[in-house]
């Protein structure tokens, strides 16, 4: 269970998170600024954390093997026919609805699995799963980038696409539901949105979504504009997916003697913190040391926020739940990578997008203080 989860999450957000790679030959083409390129990512965002709330129910109702097969028909289907896409309105159809469907059948339901079929090691077992999501940023995201100087970004989209499509089939295929075990109840839909406690972890997550996702997408551009060629420039995505594979795994562990909660509070810290780096504008070595402490923060934001959701409200809704909560992610990425290339092309500086990101991930650590109060 814990393989196929990895590799379904591998596949799925290898690819959403190489996209900085394709904004600056996809802008030229289309002959559209930062901005307008962005909103492919952040469209995809917001449709794969807005559909997990979708996807999470279903694997509850229906199992992870038909939600996954959907999945993977549509990641192919979509970045097939972007890789054709004539006009940027098509292309953003075509990769936001792909690729936001493949990643939202692969990543909240196969948390819901994990989750399921562990009980003494949750934390463990799903941090393991989802260095899956690290590992494949660091591979794809600079093989993205070679593929683009080879080939073209059109065709880079398709074999994407198909390999990824392969991936999650397969994954489909391995993967059988999680046992019934007995356990506390969990919350309602309703009941959720009625919970102090969920309504400031979700505001928490919508803070500090609106500045994660903005390195995803911009921070290979500015490396470019700093003196990185293009494959150094995009593998610093990459460093921040390697770093939250080691940010999963360790901090899981962390979260084992500190609580769950106790070292999710100390991640929002980590993260927010983080950007503080970006804006000292050291060079590329500074930006390698902003990816790794990010991509730690990050690995395990992503590896410990089922367990405390599970710790908190019980674990036989848990895709469900998972799902909603998710979907404050997918509002706060689909505001902050847009802004942020419009503020880019306005003043043409990342100073106020640093600081933007920097206050909005130090108020998302003071809100989830509150939690548990």
């Amino acid at each position: 269970m814990v393989a196929a989860a990895f590799a379904a999450m591998f596949a799925s957000f290898g690819i959403a998170y190489s996209f900085g790679a394709f904004l600056e030959p996809m802008a030229e083409e289309f002959g559209t600024g930062r901005g307008a390129t962005s909103t492919f990512f952040a469209l995809t965002s917001l449709t794969y954390f807005g559909l997990g709330a979708l996807s999470g129910v279903a694997v509850d109702r229906y199992g992870p093997r038909r939600v996954l097969l959907a999945g993977g028909v549509a990641l192919g289907a979509g970045l097939a026919a972007t890789s054709q896409a004539g006009e940027l309105w098509i292309g953003l159809v075509t990769y936001g609805l792909g690729v936001g469907i493949g990643v939202a059948c692969a990543y909240v339901p196969m948390v819901a699995v994990v989750g399921g079929w562990f009980e003494r090691r949750r934390t463990l077992a799903i941090g393991v799963a989802v260095t899956g999501i690290g590992l494949g940023t660091l591979t794809v995201a600079p093989l993205a980038a070679a593929m683009i100087d080879e080939l073209g970004w059109r065709t880079t989209h398709l074999v994407l696409g198909v390999g990824g499509a392969a991936v999650l089939v397969a994954c489909a295929l391995v993967v059988p539901r999680p046992p019934v075990r007995p356990g506390p109840a969990a919350l309602t839909l309703e009941e959720a949105v009625r919970n102090r406690d969920y309504r400031r972890l979700y505001l928490a997550s919508v803070l500090l979504s609106v500045a994660l996702f903005v390195p995803f997408v911009h921070l290979p551009g500015y490396a470019e504009q700093a003196g990185a060629d293009r494959v150094a420039a995009a593998a610093l995505v990459g460093v921040i997916g390697a770093a939250s594979t080691a940010g999963r795994l360790v901090l899981g562990a962390v979260a084992a003697r500190t609580g769950a909660l106790r070292a999710y509070q100390g991640c929002f810290l980590v993260m927010g913190a983080s950007f503080a780096l970006w804006g000292l504008d050291g060079g590329y070595g500074v930006l390698v040391v902003f990816a790794v402490v990010l991509g730690v923060g990050y690995g395990g934001f992503v590896a410990i926020g089922p367990a405390v959701v599970a710790e908190r409200f019980g674990t036989t809704r848990l895709g469900g739940l998972l799902g909603v909560l998710y979907t404050s992610a997918g509002i706060g990425s689909a505001v902050g990578a847009p802004l942020a290339g419009l503020a880019v092309d306005a003043t043409g500086s990342y100073v106020p997008v640093v600081a933007g990101c920097l206050a909005l991930g130090l108020a998302a650590f003071v809100t989830t203080l509150r939690v548990g109060r």
